[in-house]
């Protein structure tokens, strides 16, 4: 016997059956697929692939799966994904967000039902990172102010610990992952084809490095392409993953405003971010805002938005002080009337502030105790440094 006959043969990974059952059935109908969501948590995952492979089904998950079901690549998907860094999340694992997803469930929008597997790529443990999560969407065709904006905010999100969720898409949610990831802070990438694409191709370094440190989500078996329809149905997901959802910039019709519309759907808060009034990319966000969304421009009132009614308030940003500040009444109608250059009597202030001669006088004495005024050869006027402040 030659030593070629002694080689050990590798043998084929063992699958657990629920496992394989839902590596199936997410390659066998086109998300959403609520026929088949209800009939899986009916009847469990591997009874459900056995019955969709006979066509011995309801007729909504027939029409869901008829097209599909003789497709047979659990164990090829399963391999797949091994061989690329990939694992299969199933509503049987500890890192399914089994909170999140119970409100896609339960809100009873056919287009909103929940996926039956997770392809993901990345460390994150993503029950965890949804815990205190934040989608941040927006327009591809994003201007300056809008990346400055997203930007701005990915970063002083992840400072607070909060979980960056967006579609790695070109533009706003770009921007918003590459905030997360400069501020060390995690971010969850949703995409419309396989986790194991890098799409679109410009983003490739970027979701390597998502999935570096946070996690890539699909609903798509591997080597799944992109589609159109996939990028509105994924964000769903996008809505379903996270406590809130933030436009920051977007067009009247446009992804970004159907993740609002579906964060909407969940009962969850939707804000936007204003933008120029002449700006198409924020006419949008101006919707949204005059619909009833929640008006931001800053992390902390993202926070305050999210978070349970009376917590996490966001302070008011410090007002600049202005020497006036603080003036009694007849003091601050005095300091009005003074001309801005040239010098002036106590009778002339009286009578163009329409304040008693006595009250000028009085309010005189505190106006050159603030350096506001000054007085010099027998008249008043302002004092130069108090001019502008």
């Amino acid at each position: 016997m030659s030593a070629r006959d002694d080689a050990v043969v590798p043998r084929e990974p063992r699958w657990a059956p629920d496992l394989l059952a839902r590596a199936y059935l997410s390659r066998v109908a086109e998300p959403p697929a609520p026929g088949l969501a209800g009939f899986v948590v009916e009847v469990g995952p591997v009874e459900a692939a056995e019955r969709v492979r006979r066509g011995d089904v309801p007729a909504p998950v027939a029409a869901e799966t008829a097209a599909r079901r003789g497709v047979e690549r659990a164990a090829a998907d399963l391999a797949a994904a091994a061989a690329s860094g990939m694992r299969l999340l199933t509503p049987e694992h500890p890192e399914w967000p089994a909170g999140p997803f119970e409100a896609l469930a339960g809100c009873g929008v056919g287009e909103l039902a929940p996926p039956v597997a997770l392809w993901v790529t990345g460390p994150g443990r993503l029950a965890a990172l949804c815990e205190r999560a934040v989608a941040v969407v927006g327009a591809r065709a994003a201007t300056g102010y809008g990346t400055h904006v997203a930007g701005e905010l990915g970063a002083a999100l992840a400072q607070r610990s909060c979980t960056v969720v967006s579609g790695a898409a070109i533009g706003i949610d770009g921007a918003a992952h590459r905030g997360a990831l400069g501020a060390a802070g995690a971010t969850v990438a949703v995409l419309a084809c396989g986790a194991d694409r890098a799409y679109p191709r410009a983003h490739e370094t970027l979701l390597a490095r998502i999935a570096g440190t946070g996690l890539v989500v699909s609903e798509y078996p591997p080597g799944s392409v992109p589609g159109r329809h996939r990028f509105l149905v994924r964000n769903r997901l996008i809505a379903g993953l996270a406590a809130g959802t933030v436009v920051v910039e977007a067009g009247l019709r446009s992804g970004a405003t159907r993740t609002a519309t579906d964060t909407a759907s969940l009962g969850r808060p939707v804000m936007a971010v204003p933008g120029p009034v002449t700006s198409g990319m924020s006419a949008g966000c101006h919707r949204l805002l005059r619909e009833g969304a929640v008006l931001v421009t800053r992390a902390e009132e993202v926070l305050e938005g999210i978070g349970p009614i009376g917590a996490q308030l966001a302070l008011d940003p410090p007002v600049p002080r202005r020497a006036t500040d603080g003036l009694e009444p007849a003091a601050q109608l005095v300091h009005d009337a003074f001309p801005a250059g040239g010098a002036c009597g106590t009778r002339w202030l009286a009578e163009e502030a329409g304040v008693p001669l006595g009250a000028v006088r009085v309010a005189l004495v505190e106006l050159e105790r603030r350096d506001l005024v000054e007085h010099r050869d027998g008249s008043w006027r302002l004092h130069p440094r108090s001019v502008g402040r």
